[in-house]
């Protein structure tokens, strides 16, 4: 028999809940949450992060990589 398993909590927005409005390619701390060890951009599923905001931080995360603010791989 399948055992039920207990529910999950709903992940929220980390910048809904902070109200930011803007995601700056400069804030390579907060970007470095959104990264995984292996240097990959961390999906919404993953993060609970709403489409806008997962938008904004992957072309944050891209304009930081251009200006070697953030690495492409954390080797």
């Amino acid at each position: 028999m399948a055992r039920r398993r207990g529910h999950k909590r709903r992940k929220v927005c980390y910048f809904t809940v902070n109200k930011v409005a803007y995601i700056d390619y400069k804030d390579t701390d907060l970007l470095r949450k959104f990264v995984s060890e292996r240097g990959k951009i961390l999906p919404r599923r993953v993060t609970g992060t709403s489409s806008k905001y997962q938008r904004q931080l992957t072309r944050a995360i891209k304009r930081a990589r251009q200006m070697a603010l953030l690495a492409y791989t954390n080797d």
